[in-house]
């Protein structure tokens, strides 16, 4: 019969139903803490600086922004939340209880659900923007957004308890020792309602963009040939097309890099072990595209810059800076 000794078992009291420890260099732990804890941080500080900026400047209060607002939330809280309990779930062994990890696993499907589903949002008025901009004003009001951005929160609460209710219904049932967390998901139904249709969704909706924004440019592109500046122009417009490509396959390409890695394990079948290093590098992709989002969305627009700029030079605390313009 095999025996451990007490310092290798989490519960050395527990001798038969204590998980074993799985140690891991000191180096290696040390690395991984400074490397989270930078994260956290830069994803805190970044989208903070989105939600002030919008929440501040009234000239901002637009539909689009509202939804760079709500992602800047979500993303948020996954840098406060999420990123840090993440650092917990790392140990060797896991003694807050089987609750708590339920709770720990809860949060981070809500805030992930919430970024993705703005992110198919801003997708959708992107989509309307190019596509339709006669009708953009009509079709994507305040109050609209306002609603969306409401129903896109209430689903991915409903989505996360949805899809961890027999976790929260008895917290603990798929350990197989104490000391372990481990939590138990519908792995079709998240492949396809969180992974094929926002993914599926996101990338129709930006090809159509880009499909439509290089047809605009060459019809410009025709009408200008008869020009004198016909030259500088043709320059003019294929800088756009391939500022368009560029910013357009940034977009796309993140997310898939950043998503996908996580649910092709999920769709071949393979299971690796929670604590294994390959495991744990697929979830923290998944969290980095919270701070890689505020870098996409909001960093490529130059009013942001000028708000960052009016914040971290305390131009906010002066009276009327409210109606202060980003744009100028």
């Amino acid at each position: 019969m095999e025996t451990h000794k007490e310092g290798e078992l989490c519960f050395p009291r527990l001798l038969n139903t204590s998980c074993k420890k799985h140690m891991r260099p000191h180096f290696e732990t040390v690395l991984l803490y400074m490397l989270m804890s930078f994260f956290s941080l830069l994803t805190v500080f970044l989208n903070l600086l989105v939600i002030i900026s919008i929440s501040h400047f009234r000239q901002l209060h637009t539909p689009t922004n509202l939804l760079l607002l709500s992602l800047a939330v979500s993303d948020f809280l996954v840098g406060l939340i999420v990123m840090p309990f993440q650092m917990f779930l790392t140990e060797p062994c896991w003694l807050l209880g089987d609750l708590v990890c339920v709770l720990c696993n809860v949060i981070p499907f809500i805030t992930i659900c919430s970024s993705v589903g703005n992110m198919v949002l801003i997708s959708v008025d992107r989509y309307v923007a190019i596509c339709d901009p006669l009708h953009y004003s009509t079709k994507i009001t305040q109050k609209r957004v306002q609603i969306s951005v409401l129903l896109c929160w209430i689903y991915s609460v409903f989505y996360s308890f949805m899809i961890l209710f027999d976790n929260l219904k008895q917290p603990g049932r798929y350990n197989s020792c104490y000391g372990e967390c481990v939590i138990n998901i519908i792995v079709p139904v998240d492949l396809f309602v969180g992974f094929f249709i926002p993914i599926s969704s996101i990338i129709i909706l930006y090809m159509r963009v880009f499909v439509v924004a290089v047809s605009q440019a060459r019809s410009m592109r025709s009408h200008v040939a008869a020009v004198k500046l016909q030259r500088s122009v043709t320059v003019t417009v294929k800088k756009s097309e391939l500022k368009a490509a560029r910013t357009l396959g940034v977009v796309v390409a993140v997310f898939l890099m950043c998503c996908c890695p996580s649910y092709c394990v999920s769709l071949s079948g393979y299971d690796p072990v929670v604590e294994s290093s390959a495991n744990f590098f697929m979830y923290f992709l998944v969290i980095l595209n919270s701070c890689l989002n505020p870098l996409i969305y909001a960093f490529f627009y130059p009013w942001f810059r000028k708000s960052v700029k009016l914040i971290v030079g305390l131009e906010i605390l002066k009276p009327h800076s409210l109606d202060i313009s980003p744009y100028v």
